[in-house]
């Protein structure tokens, strides 16, 4: 009945399906409190108080609007966030420059659907979030791998080798899933003197699409690069499932700024693309939801306690792993470089990771750290004795 495309790509994303029905499949079995999910990155902190509230006082009103709007969504929202990355970044954005969209998904494939020809070439940098890949054979693009350096910047080299007259799009995901790593202000720099220098050689555009769900979760002081200060051919794309632990709501925006080549056309090539894939446009409701709470986020704090008992007891049982800068996932080597066999003894105790196959990095896991507190700590034991089953050698 299915189509041969999808029957060959229903394995996309196996690695983090099969540890979401493990750790089901383990809960029947053991109960909750037994069973360590460190799989799914599924915000567990409390949505603000202010989202909460402006929701009832929506849902309170008799006059509440559910038609349809323009694609790009309300012009009030719009101009809200406009102002909001005006202010944050000393920009200059109105609301032409804002497509409100179903998601971070839905921003990317919508983006992919407007700029790619059949046979362009899309390149991400290795560990990478697994659905791009699908996104970009939606629309019969190719994806084009690029290297990472030991601590997980790019390699600049892979990257210059890696552009061909056939690139097109450019993602960049920071902070970065599946490492937590945050790419510096000297990564961007270098990124884009690498692209401007490919534009000049081939003499076509190259989009940067920046990937940012996680751009408010940061654990330092150091600011994040605003990647169009870089870069001129930059679509950011961001959503407020993690900002606002909003994840099933499907709800975020795209940025085009006026000083992407053929601005005027892309931003009419991507609002068609909304209809084209039947997003129509954006959920209504939580357009003006975010709109009103634009200043909110979770406490950062519920994630900050997690990630420093997460990290604190991996060090000190001797594994080996990068500490995390921002998002809420923690890259972990296998010992032994064997990644199976690492998360068959932690299965074992409980303990569900997601391989890093599933990233296209193998022999490395990923851990979460955005479940309960709680769950970290009675996890503690088990990584424990899963580092003593590993034979690692505490600090």
């Amino acid at each position: 009945m299915i189509s041969k495309e999808m029957n060959k790509n229903l394995s996309i994303n196996g690695g983090i399906r099969e540890a979401f029905n493990e750790a089901r499949r383990q809960k029947a079995l053991y109960g909750d409190e037994n069973v360590y999910d460190l799989s799914i990155g599924n915000p567990s902190a409390p949505v603000p108080r202010k989202v909460t509230e402006v929701l009832k006082d929506f849902c309170g009103k008799k006059e509440l609007d559910h038609q349809y709007m323009c694609e790009s969504g309300y012009e009030e929202v719009r101009e809200k966030i406009a102002d909001h990355l005006n202010q944050k970044y000393n920009i200059g954005y109105g609301i032409n420059n804002i497509i409100m969209t179903n998601g971070v998904a839905g921003g990317i494939n919508i983006v992919l659907r407007a700029l790619l020809n059949p046979g362009d070439e899309v390149i991400i940098f290795r560990p990478y979030y697994p659905a791009y890949k699908g996104f970009v054979e939606n629309w019969q693009g190719k994806i084009v791998e690029v290297n990472p350096k030991e601590d997980f910047q790019p390699d600049f080299e892979d990257l210059e080798h890696k552009i061909t007259i056939r690139t097109k799009v450019v993602i960049v995901n920071s902070p970065h899933n599946p490492t937590g790593v945050i790419y510096t202000k000297e990564t961007a720099a270098k990124i884009s003197e690498i692209l401007k220098s490919k534009q000049k050689e081939y003499g076509h555009a190259i989009c940067l699409l920046s990937d940012e769900p996680y751009r408010d979760l940061v654990y330092i002081e150091e600011k994040l690069p605003w990647w169009p200060d870089f870069y001129r051919n930059t679509i950011v794309s961001y959503s407020f499932s993690k900002s606002l632990s909003l994840a099933g709501e499907r709800i975020g925006y795209l940025t085009i700024p006026t000083e992407v080549e053929d601005s005027e056309n892309v931003i009419k090539a991507v609002r068609l693309a909304m209809g084209r894939l039947g997003f129509v446009n954006a959920p209504a409701l939580f357009q003006r939801i975010v709109g009103e709470c634009i200043d909110e986020q979770v406490d950062l704090e519920y994630y900050a306690k997690n990630r420093e008992i997460l990290y604190g007891t991996l060090k000190q049982c001797g594994y080996e792993c990068i500490e995390p800068k921002g998002a809420f996932y923690i890259f972990v080597k296998a010992p032994d470089n064997n990644e199976e066999r690492f998360l068959e003894l932690a299965r074992k105790r409980h303990l569900i990771f997601v391989g890093g196959s599933s990233f296209g990095y193998s022999g490395y896991v990923r851990l979460s750290f955005c479940c309960k507190y709680e769950v970290l700590q009675r996890a503690t034991d088990a990584l424990k004795h899963l580092a003593d089953d590993c034979r690692l050698t505490a600090s």
